[in-house]
């Protein structure tokens, strides 16, 4: 059986507790609004800290995972004494190290400005993570991240360097996937890698697709206004034109495309192609759309109710990334640094179906 280690966090002075029972760890690196310590911990697994530089996230972080240490710092400015420290755990103990380095020069919008984008100083944050590798040294390694990451000389080097440290890298490690795929209400396309010291993680196992209708079904919410919670009660102010619009698309999966010429926007009437999602309805038997940081906007993308005339609320953007349906966000700066949370956040269950591999890895190992 594996060595492994039980700490329960101290969210108070960011210590934790000696190990008493066998569980195996983990932390999160840029750890956003917690979708993946949410995903990891559905998984089995005990996070024992995670690093988030910007406040909004580290409070929604807290508010949700408050047994867990959020480091709200730069990862540049973390050390690896500092980290080892706080989960009170010695190099090479940790069962596993994952995160998402902000690649938002890689995402597909992005590159679209492929020089500026690749030179991108966020890019750089992997190695940041390849840091903390070296000096943990985890007996597994998980990163999630845009697809296009995959090809870059970035990761290339990256993998070139794990291989030294002693993780088995190969082409089975590195893949590109359809969250919906894994149980999430959402067509999403990421990157993730999946390393161990020993042995070798089995591919998550497929599930039919979760619909718009079977996703919102079995959460039950309220009619918007009447839910008791604020990421579904909201209803954003329209201007009378764009309220018309909305009720012209189609219900169950509409277009502007059938919109009336005098309800035509002067922008989509000159740019014939670009982005023809926008002010479009979700379907009820598909997945959702991918959700961005403009998911609670349809002029944003594919953003409107299949069948009310309104925008999704931010509530159910985030069921759509498989949050639980009483995850708490920080609203304090606003709606917009909601959604873009949601949209920033990697979806809990595809990650819990890809951990529970990782578990069972090195539960053999």
């Amino acid at each position: 059986m594996p060595k492994t280690h039980h700490s329960k966090a101290n969210a108070n002075s960011g210590l934790n507790d000696k190990p008493s029972a066998k569980q195996l760890t983990a932390v999160d690196l840029f750890s956003g609004a917690g979708g993946l310590t949410q995903g990891l911990k559905d998984a089995g697994f005990e996070v024992l800290a995670g690093v988030e530089i910007e406040k909004i996230p580290a409070n929604t972080f807290n508010l949700n995972h408050p047994d867990v240490a959020c480091i709200n710092k730069d990862i540049r400015r973390v050390g690896a004494v500092e980290l080892l420290k706080i989960i009170n755990l010695k190099r090479g103990e940790l069962d596993l190290l994952a995160g998402c380095p902000p690649c938002q020069g890689f995402s597909t919008l992005r590159t679209r400005k492929k020089a500026r984008a690749v030179d991108d100083d966020r890019n750089d944050l992997l190695f940041e993570f390849l840091r903390i590798v070296e000096a943990l040294s985890p007996r597994a390694l998980m990163m999630e991240n845009v697809p296009a990451l995959a090809g870059d000389r970035r990761m290339k080097a990256f993998l070139k360097r794990i291989s030294t440290l002693g993780y088995r890298v190969s082409r089975k490690n590195i893949r590109v996937e359809d969250a919906s795929n894994y149980g999430v209400p959402q067509r999403r396309y990421r990157m993730i890698l999946l390393a161990l010291k020993e042995g070798q993680v089995k591919e998550a196992e497929k599930s039919d697709p979760v619909t718009v209708r079977q996703c919102l079904e079995a959460a039950n919410l309220a009619p918007v206004g009447s839910a008791d919670d604020p990421l579904h009660d909201h209803i954003p102010k329209r201007s009378d034109h764009v309220k018309d619009i909305i009720r012209h698309i189609p219900k169950d999966g509409g277009s502007r495309t059938a919109l009336p010429d005098h309800l035509v926007l002067e922008c989509h009437k000159k740019r014939k192609g670009g982005f023809r999602d926008v002010y479009g309805r979700m379907s009820w038997d598909n997945v959702s759309p991918t959700m961005t940081g403009g998911c609670g906007n349809p002029s944003k993308g594919r953003y409107l109710h299949p069948e009310e005339d309104r925008a999704i609320s931010l509530r159910e953007a985030a069921l759509f990334q498989s949050f639980p349906a009483d995850y708490k966000f920080d609203l304090s700066k606003g709606r917009d640094k909601v959604a873009l949370m949601i949209g920033n956040a990697l979806p809990p269950e595809f990650i819990k179906r890809h951990a529970v591999e990782i578990m069972k890895s090195l539960s053999d190992s």
